[in-house]
């Protein structure tokens, strides 16, 4: 599995079956503290989560389906998010004592397994022992009325893969599935 690039993951036309990376490719102790959703033209937030304070140690054998919780997450966003012209997300994150060269997310979108999105960002390098924050603004495709209604009736048809490279080598890859509900 070391052998995933970026060019890789960005062929890929619908969402990986499973996990391209053990956790434990996450030499560099990165750990995401906080991230937010926002209408980026109203400043609403639609989506934040933090993470607790000083978290348990994870053990090193995990069942696969407590992994599965750890690397994955299911949003529901109110339909009205789907007209959104443009996204503010804000990741913040620590990174360990080793310095970590090119940060590098690639995310790709998919509904009913077709490549609907695809984002690719450059964070660049990140000092060990930092506390860093990644903002990302970007415009949201417009959705006709029908493509809206699509993605309301099919809850988490929508899913997308986060890959997080550095150096252009794969250390964390996590899942997400979205659901789109009427206000």
């Amino acid at each position: 599995m070391s052998n995933i690039t970026p060019e890789t993951v960005l062929s890929f036309s619908k969402p990986t079956t499973g996990y391209l990376c053990p956790l434990s490719a996450n030499t560099y102790g990165i750990e995401f503290l906080k991230f937010e959703i926002k209408d980026y033209d109203t400043n609403r937030v639609v989506y934040q989560v933090a993470r607790e304070p000083d978290p348990e140690p994870l053990p090193d054998n995990l069942d696969p389906e407590v992994e599965n919780l750890i690397r994955s997450v299911k949003y529901t966003f109110p339909a009205s998010f789907l007209k959104f012209k443009t996204v503010r997300t804000l990741l913040e994150f620590c990174v360990g004592p080793r310095p970590v060269g090119n940060l590098r997310m690639i995310e790709r979108h998919f509904f009913k397994d077709k490549l609907v999105r695809s984002y690719d960002f450059e964070f660049g390098f990140c000092i060990p022992s930092s506390t860093n924050s990644w903002e990302a603004i970007y415009d949201v495709p417009e959705y006709s009325t029908a493509v809206v209604n699509d993605y309301v009736s099919h809850p988490f048809a929508h899913k997308s893969d986060s890959f997080y490279f550095v150096d252009n080598k794969l250390i964390m890859h996590n899942k997400a599935e979205y659901q789109y509900v009427r206000e």
